[in-house]
């Protein structure tokens, strides 16, 4: 009996509260106001210093040529040797310059790059929005040793609801059943504190943006 008089104590607590409402506290708060500073950097400048400072790597590239370049240097220095990819709009540039990749998917060996496209690119946070609406499938984020993020300066926001607004007017209400941020290559310190990265998936995350 004592825990229900307990209860009802405070449900009538509640009660009396919802009926003597009380005027704001601070009237004069804008509360949609952003509550962060508008940076002086343009937002390529922004997400670029902040990716890299959580690890990740950033090209900026001024077409999708010299991606195509880059790209294919850099194969060839780190020997990739299993380059995934089954986006159409990457695997027809890749195809026309005849750089080698496969879309099988039932073969995931140790040290394999993906390459894939993104969602939206958060400059405050210098995060990637992807998502399973890209073609990709999950696996494409978390398995390989390497991730390429090919984006787009149309691709760039400064906040997170920002780039889910992005999402919002792509798919409408047909929202994919799989949205992530990637901030960097994971990271943990839940054992004896010591910071260890990757915790999981990718070791090494490219984004390469292409100004369109």
């Amino acid at each position: 009996m004592q825990d229900i008089t307990a209860k009802e104590t405070v449900l009538k607590r509640i009660r009396q509260a919802l009926i003597q409402k009380k005027g704001l506290r601070f009237p004069g708060t804008e509360w949609d106001k952003n509550v962060y500073e508008a940076g002086k950097d343009g937002l390529e400048e922004q997400f670029a210093k902040n990716f890299t400072k959580v690890g990740g790597q950033f090209i900026f590239c001024e077409n999708e040529n010299e991606f195509i370049e880059i790209i294919s240097k850099l194969s060839s220095e780190k020997n990739w040797t299993h380059v995934y990819c089954r986006e159409a709009a990457i695997t027809e540039k890749l195809s026309n310059a005849i750089f080698p990749f496969t879309s099988d998917d039932k073969n995931f060996p140790e040290g394999m790059v993906s390459i894939t496209s993104c969602e939206a690119l958060i400059a405050r946070l210098g995060s990637v929005l992807v998502s399973s609406g890209q073609g990709s499938g999950r696996q494409a984020f978390v398995i390989p040793t390497t991730h390429v993020i090919l984006a787009y300066t149309s691709q760039l926001v400064t906040e997170m609801k920002d780039g889910l607004q992005l999402i919002k007017n792509k798919y409408g209400e047909r929202l994919p059943s799989f949205i992530a941020s990637l901030t960097g290559p994971s990271r943990t310190a839940d054992i004896e504190k010591t910071l260890v990265t990757p915790a999981h998936g990718p070791r090494d995350i490219l984004v390469f943006l292409i100004d369109d």
